[in-house]
């Protein structure tokens, strides 16, 4: 959940020249990608901007990613990661209510699509920038979809609901727009404070009012 950035970035750069390899190198360069894809864009970024903003040299990236896709794909990795610790987060709420935790988790949602510098979801922003669909990156935005909706799946049949797949189809278009509406409406946005509202309707029609009020 692809989702949602409250990351701090990077607090300074590295001294420029600094000996740093192995994980410790790889970590300073994951964490520059992350905060320079996720602000500007995978395509706008050079490798050069990531490793001035980790403060290695090139030849550490080079040592820790064999091109820049495979540091894309380490990104997204991580990223993925985040996702789904929100994801279950909210889940955990509400353990054993499975109606309760697909409320949850757009009451979240929209908290986080209220702050400022928020920049979407990451996997829509990557789809958008590759419009192969057979590009590695691509293709891992499709599998970061397809798991949380067969999570999302999951929690609507335990929820009850007279169609599981279509209830958790509806859902997963929510979570779609809320993601779009904060780049066109701005975060915060009116159709982002509603969706938590419509998704307790949905969700309510669906499970026979077992939703949370």
């Amino acid at each position: 959940m692809s989702d949602i950035q409250t990351r701090k970035p990077v607090a300074a750069k590295r001294a420029r020249g600094a000996q740093t390899a192995g994980p410790e190198a790889q970590q300073y360069l994951l964490r520059a990608a992350e905060e320079l894809f996720y602000r500007e864009g995978v395509r706008m970024v050079g490798v050069d901007a990531v490793v001035e903003r980790a403060g290695v040299n090139k030849m550490s990236l080079y040592r820790q990613f064999s091109s820049k896709d495979d540091l894309i794909l380490a990104y997204l990795a991580r990223k993925d990661e985040q996702f789904f610790g929100y994801v279950e987060k909210s889940f955990a709420k509400h353990p054993g209510e499975p109606a309760k935790q697909l409320q949850q988790y757009f009451d979240d949602l929209a908290l986080r699509a209220a702050i400022d510098d928020y920049r979407g979801c990451p996997f829509v922003n990557i789809a958008v920038e590759f419009p192969d669909a057979a590009h590695p990156a691509r293709q891992f935005v499709f599998r970061n979809k397809e798991r949380l909706l067969a999570r999302l799946v999951e929690l609507t049949t335990a929820a009850g609901a007279n169609d599981p797949k279509g209830l958790a189809d509806a859902l997963g278009l929510m979570i779609e727009g809320v993601y779009a509406a904060s780049q066109t409406y701005g975060p915060g946005c009116g159709p982002i404070l509603v969706a938590p509202k419509v998704a307790a309707q949905l969700i309510a029609a669906a499970c026979g009012g077992k939703a949370a009020a």
